[in-house]
């Protein structure tokens, strides 16, 4: 075959690649020509291998697996094995979120409280349906422990006195491989946040049986161990540190005392205040033996931004699980729209579409750039991002917008190295991101696309 010919069987393979939603560069045949002439191309062995390639990039990459790649592969990846490109429209399973443990995805949706999925291929492996109506909001999974998975599940609650149906929620347990319900436990509300069921050191820590109380429950039969209390006009948030539970206790008042770290022994409860600091704090992460803070602003204080407000300094505290106080000044550039604490690096998103990471070793911002997603301008605005996550061994930090694109970001520049688009459905849905390895799993409603990125050069 001639060079002519071989030139002009590519280009033909380009050009019947069926790009719909994809949005690739005008010039990506000639790109691709460039590099083929570069690249010395027109041997015979070579050519053939280059057609082969680009079909498949064209299979996997734009059509098959439901996500356009706009850079060619330059960075290696890992994919588990047994894993191949998967995409599946999985209603009433998933809506709530779902989290990766080993080669398994466990999700909640509107149907069913539970359900796992094989991440390699996308089957579904077993459900738990909803008991009655099903719940709202991202009630997420928990976590899943020696076998078995944490959920929400509403209980079977009956007519109150004044002839009205109060739901509630459970704490429910089930067999990760039979998809049996364990036990369940009723919670003292329906809140269903990060902090009302925790894994601790033999024991799940859950808000039970009623308000201003935690009780560690036997993970294998639901049986209490031992209950912590506090007293009416405190709130306590929880955090857990290397398998111990610690409270940030403050008083709820207008202007709010200063907030007391309090440890508790995993096998008996016992508290043991640990420091005290000013001010009511949230939390913010965990990094490592230590717990990230930030201090809440009092009520008087909170007004509406201007522009020129909202670039500001956001005081935060580290301490240690010995009650070290470390102090942390960072910059804020406008109003956040997602954050995540991911080992020592915090990183942001801005209504105004700026990504940043600050590492807390340095106490510096160590970059600030696009983010190269569209960003909704104001909380008001739903669905919005997905929380960033980041690939360790490929040293990239994902971001997922609510229309569907997706952004990599170099972990320690900032620059962008690769962007994609899933079809996130004609309304779009709350997004996530969740990864595999090195495959990304990209939730949006009840469609998940579970693929390996191209990371360009």
């Amino acid at each position: 075959m001639t060079t002519e010919l071989v030139e002009q069987k590519v280009r033909e393979t380009l050009h019947a690649v069926d790009l719909d939603r994809v949005r690739a560069p005008g010039d990506l045949v000639e790109k691709v020509m460039r590099r083929r002439a570069r690249r010395r191309f027109s041997q015979v062995a070579g050519t053939a291998a280059a057609v082969a390639a680009i079909t498949v990039g064209a299979v996997f990459g734009f059509g098959g697996g439901g996500v356009s790649d706009q850079d060619r592969p330059a960075r290696p990846a890992q994919s588990p094995e047994g894993w191949q490109p998967w995409r599946t429209d999985a209603r009433g399973a998933v809506e709530r979120g779902c989290l990766v443990d080993g080669s398994a995805l466990y999700c909640a949706g509107s149907k069913y409280d539970a359900a796992k999925f094989d991440a390699n291929t996308g089957e579904r492996l077993w459900t738990v349906k909803v008991n009655g109506d099903g719940g709202f909001g991202a009630d997420h999974p928990v976590a899943v422990r020696d076998g078995v998975f944490y959920g929400y599940r509403n209980h079977t609650a009956e007519k109150g006195q004044d002839g009205n149906y109060a739901p509630g929620t459970d704490l429910m347990a089930v067999d990760t491989d039979s998809g049996e319900v364990l036990w369940t436990v009723a919670l003292a509300s329906d809140n269903r946040d990060d902090q009302a069921v925790l894994l601790i050191d033999g024991a799940v820590l859950a808000n039970t049986p009623k308000d201003r109380t935690l009780s560690a429950v036997d993970p294998r039969t639901g049986k209490v161990k031992w209950r912590h209390s506090w007293g009416k006009g405190i709130w306590c948030d929880r955090v857990v540190l290397s398998g111990v539970p610690y409270l940030l206790c403050s008083p709820e008042t207008k202007k709010p005392g200063p907030t007391d770290a309090l440890r508790l022994d995993p096998t008996t409860g016992r508290t043991t205040k640990v420091t005290a600091l000013p001010g009511r704090q949230q939390i913010v992460g965990t990094w490592g033996d230590r717990i990230v803070l930030t201090r809440m602003p009092e009520r008087a204080s909170v007004v509406f931004e201007t522009e020129q407000q909202k670039a500001r300094t956001e005081r935060l505290t580290v301490i240690d699980s010995s009650g070290r106080q470390t102090p942390l000044s960072y910059p804020v550039q406008g109003t956040p729209a997602a954050k995540a604490l991911v080992g020592d690096r915090l990183i942001s998103v801005s209504r105004a579409g700026q990504a940043s990471s600050y590492s807390l070793t340095t106490g510096k911002t160590l970059w600030t750039t696009p983010v190269g997603i569209k960003v909704p301008d104001t909380e008001a605005n739903w669905p919005d991002l997905a929380k960033p996550v980041v690939s360790p061994h490929r040293n990239v930090v994902y971001f997922f917008g609510p229309d569907g694109d997706l952004s990599g970001l170099d972990a320690n520049t900032g620059e962008r190295i690769w962007r994609g688009h899933v079809d996130a459905g004609k309304h779009g849905a709350m997004p996530e991101a969740l990864l595999y390895g090195d495959v990304l799993i990209a939730r949006s409603g009840s469609r998940m696309v579970s693929f390996l990125p191209s990371l360009g050069g």
